[in-house]
């Protein structure tokens, strides 16, 4: 059995969540159900869960300062919220799992049957909270973004990424040191994650960090020299929200 406990200050969505998890998800456990970020740790430490549950507002804190308490973290957790919370950019860049209130059963199960494909991937927990804990207060701008591959998570650098390029439902991330990392999640994706960070589609299988382009040349569409000396073509389409981005730098 997977042991589970419930965070959520409000009483009607604990009793929701458990009601569900034992309906549509009897592998697990709920071991605990709890309102209070001190009850939450408390439970945390003495029922050892493999799974936490946990709303991001409760009484007396959040689940940021929860985490923190933890010298570290060796259990997943499943984000709960109400809302489209300020911290879900920084979530989906730590590449943790969250669910948007109200629970809608598909949902549910769709998140633990992730939870229990990584389950034996615990060597990236500790890291890939306090990425989240890093890129999640306001005054810090994002900096890091967990890469899922094949083998569980890679942590890199917005700064260290030149360009990502598509290939089907795969993306390869060109970095400075001359890497190419190959992630199991559409281009499309990282499209809507980075669109804050200076990042731009110029073309349907290229998406580039502004911070490294060299140079464009002009033409029909043109084409961009990236800092590695890369030439990536600008599609037609493209072209004048492009200058128009670069315009603004």
């Amino acid at each position: 059995m997977i042991k589970a406990i419930i965070v959520d200050d409000e009483l009607g969505a604990r009793e929701s969540l458990s009601k569900m998890l034992e309906k549509n998800c009897k592998q697990i456990e709920v071991v605990a159900k709890v309102d209070s970020m001190l009850s939450a740790f408390e439970a945390i430490t003495n029922k050892e869960p493999d799974l936490v549950f946990l709303d991001i507002e409760m009484p007396n804190g959040n689940a940021f300062d929860l985490l923190e308490k933890f010298k570290t973290i060796n259990f997943n957790i499943i984000f709960t919220t109400a809302y489209d919370h300020y911290a879900i950019k920084a979530i989906k860049f730590s590449a943790i799992d969250y669910i948007l209130k109200p629970i809608d059963p598909e949902e549910l199960i769709t998140a633990v049957k992730r939870f229990e494909d990584r389950a034996g991937q615990k060597a990236t927990l500790d890291k890939q909270f306090k990425t989240l804990l890093s890129n999640v207060r306001p005054e810090n701008k994002l900096k890091k973004v967990g890469i899922p591959d094949g083998d569980g998570l890679i942590f890199i650098n917005l700064s260290d990424i030149i360009r990502c390029d598509s290939d089907g439902n795969y993306t390869f991330f060109i970095l400075t040191s001359g890497k190419k990392i190959i992630a199991s999640r559409t281009l499309g994706e990282y499209e809507q994650m980075f669109a804050d960070d200076n990042f731009f589609r110029i073309h349907r299988s290229h998406l580039i960090n502004l911070e490294h382009v060299k140079k464009y040349i002009k033409g029909e569409g043109g084409y961009v020299v990236m800092s590695d000396n890369s030439q990536v073509e600008v599609s037609r389409r493209n072209k004048t929200d492009f200058l128009e981005k670069l315009s603004h730098l």
